[in-house]
């Protein structure tokens, strides 16, 4: 599913942290960095179909490259 972020993230949460991550090798060999988090968070997001609708949210980050691979999973509205 195509989104985009619209805004800014809130209510921000860590999920779980570098050995607790399933994907950790997969991020690590695609991406680098070393300890990596996986977090949560609330925003709205435009759909491809150009509806904007309020989402959470789940994300990789690592210090150094960022957050990556952002998902969609669930709808508040």
């Amino acid at each position: 599913m195509y989104f985009e972020l619209v805004g800014d993230l809130s209510d921000i949460e860590v999920i779980a942290v570098n050995l607790s991550i399933r994907q950790r090798d997969v991020l690590k060999a695609r991406y680098g960095g070393r300890r990596w988090r996986k977090l949560k968070g609330i925003a709205f997001v435009r759909l491809a179909t150009g509806r904007i609708r309020r989402a959470e949210v789940h994300w990789y980050e690592a210090h150094g490259v960022g957050r990556k691979r952002f998902k969609i999973k669930r709808f508040f509205d």
